[in-house]
């Protein structure tokens, strides 16, 4: 099997590295391989500076560069539309998740085009499980799409389902209700499967900001009016 691991990134100099270590070592220890799509939203740290260096030593690396904040869904999105491998994935960049936990998801697409982790324990603080709660509440009343942990940053799907599932108006958080909204329109079915969930180390965490969640609000109504 041959895969894209996509890898957003938005202010993350002090976790890709390790996290790009993570994702080469589990390549070369697995029966997968491919390549690594490290995807720099408009980082304002160092985080372009690392990739660039990391990339000397990482044949399996390859740079997408957004000159400014785009937002996670763009990100993502760019990442995907760059990948060339047969099977398309994507974890968060922060070191919460591991790529070996993809040998969780992978068998699963013997039956299934797309599918989804769901976070066994969530590491992260009360707040923001209370806000994807929320959130998860919100997508299900407004778009009627039920997904247990819909925001899981782990996922895979066939390369060949992309162009129908690819979010337009979603660009922020509102990408992943999104991605499910085509999905369930299409007929697509998934899978979820737990996997781990590991502490953040270091970094800050944005999805909470008041911008992103103000973004996403009007993301949604965006889509609603264009689904009804």
């Amino acid at each position: 099997m041959r895969l894209s691991i996509v890898l957003p990134c938005y202010n993350e100099e002090a976790n890709i590295t390790s996290v790009v270590a993570d994702c080469d070592t589990w390549f070369a220890s697995s029966d997968v391989d491919g390549e690594i799509v490290a995807v720099d939203d408009g980082s304002n740290d160092n985080t372009a500076q690392v990739l660039r260096s990391i990339q000397k030593h990482t044949p399996r690396l390859q740079i997408v560069t957004h000159e400014g904040n785009k937002g996670y869904g763009f990100a993502v999105r760019s990442g995907c539309d760059a990948a060339k491998e047969e099977y398309i994935s994507f974890m968060d960049s922060d070191g919460q998740f591991k790529a070996k936990d993809f040998e969780q998801l992978l068998p699963c697409l013997a039956e299934y085009k797309f599918v989804t982790g769901k976070r066994r324990k969530r590491a992260d603080p009360a707040m923001r499980k209370l806000n994807a709660l929320l959130y998860g509440v919100l997508i299900r009343f407004v778009l009627g799409v039920k997904v247990h942990d819909i925001n899981c940053a782990m996922k895979v799907f066939q390369r060949d389902i992309w162009q129908n599932i690819r979010p337009e108006t979603g660009t922020g958080a509102l990408f992943n209700g999104e991605v499910f909204l085509r999905l369930k329109k299409k007929g697509i079915e998934w899978k979820q499967v737990e996997v781990s969930h590991y502490p953040r180390t270091a970094g800050i965490q944005t999805g909470a900001k008041p911008g992103v969640i103000l973004r996403m609000f009007r993301e949604l109504l965006e889509l609603r009016k264009s689904v009804k």
